[in-house]
């Protein structure tokens, strides 16, 4: 994974003894937002106006995190808006590279750097701090507008709109609250949670996280038993920000992080709710299972020393889900 101190790389892996074996996210140090006319948003400082071209998006495909941004992407029709580079799967002891010896990726398309960490250090030079995906850059001011995903996904749901004609809302105003408490109940039980319990070096750390995660997938099983989407009849932020998990845990989640109670496929409505999602017209295109599976299984040498990519078995993301 590594990290930036004072603008150097040094190659460290998260410290789970100072915290209990338990594994603790950082948070995102960009927080600036784009808005239609330039305003300053609820964090951060203004100057970032919705426009054409002015925008590109560093992502991995392997990173939930960031798929959570190319589905908004997609969704809201910003694909000739918004440019895209796609970083290599392995992150080994330079982070995220852009070495392009892997299909799909793109080597960094504004600059041509070798490293993510090398975008980081152009914005500020002295940075400390994780070198993480999403990263959204400005090339107008020459810096990074924000690598908090939940934020860049709410500035793509609406900041355009006046320039895409695209409408679509993904959190409209009548199921806002609903939407913040599914996501608080979600992100630390299932988005992280299979963090937690994957990357936890003691097992009072990993029996926590996994009881919490099984918890609430059979939870959410049956919540989806009774409700098409998480708030009801309307597809949601709260459903993209789930799917990007689920669509994960059968070939990466269960097996690599000892999230081995049940299979996604062991429940039948989040696994049709999860083929559902998959087929909406443009999401399949942001999921690259080889991506995915290369990354976790070959980056994560303190959980897989001998970086052996299995196999995993064959899911049919488009069989007919019965949802509609």
């Amino acid at each position: 994974m590594g990290q930036l101190i004072d603008g150097h790389w040094t190659p460290a892996w998260y410290d789970t003894g100072a915290s209990g074996g338990a594994f603790v996210r950082d948070t995102a140090r960009f927080r600036n937002w784009i808005t239609p006319d330039g305003s300053p948003g609820p964090s951060g400082s203004g100057g970032f106006a919705a426009e054409s071209g002015r925008y590109h998006l560093y992502v991995s495909y392997a990173c939930p995190w960031a798929h959570r941004t190319l589905i908004f992407r997609a969704l809201k029709g910003l694909g000739d808006h918004i440019g895209v580079s796609v970083v290599h799967p392995d992150m080994l002891d330079d982070g995220w590279t852009f070495a392009t010896d892997f299909p799909g990726t793109t080597g960094d398309r504004l600059f041509g750097l070798p490293f993510l960490r090398d975008i980081y250090t152009r914005a500020v030079p002295d940075i400390s701090g994780r070198v993480t995906v999403p990263v959204l850059w400005d090339r107008a001011q020459g810096t990074i507008v924000s690598n908090e995903s939940s934020e860049i996904i709410r500035m793509f749901n609406s900041a355009f709109d006046g320039l895409t004609g695209n409408r679509a809302d993904f959190r409209p105003e009548a199921l806002r609250d609903g939407i913040e408490a599914m996501n608080a109940r979600i992100y630390p039980a299932v988005n992280n949670g299979v963090y937690r319990a994957g990357f936890a070096t003691t097992q009072a750390a990993y029996d926590e996280a996994v009881h919490l995660l099984f918890d609430t997938l059979d939870w959410l099983d049956a919540h989806l038993g009774r409700h098409r989407y998480l708030l009801g009849d309307r597809v949601t932020e709260a459903d993209w920000r789930l799917f990007t998990t689920l669509v994960r845990f059968d070939p990466v989640y269960h097996l690599h992080f000892k999230c081995n109670r049940r299979r996604l496929i062991d429940y039948p409505d989040l696994w049709a709710y999860t083929r559902e999602l998959y087929q909406w017209p443009g999401v399949r295109e942001t999921v690259r299972l080889d991506h995915i599976v290369r990354h976790y299984h070959f980056s994560h040498d303190t959980i897989n020393p001998h970086r052996i990519v299995p196999i995993n078995p064959l899911i049919d993301f488009d069989a007919p889900h019965g949802r509609g």
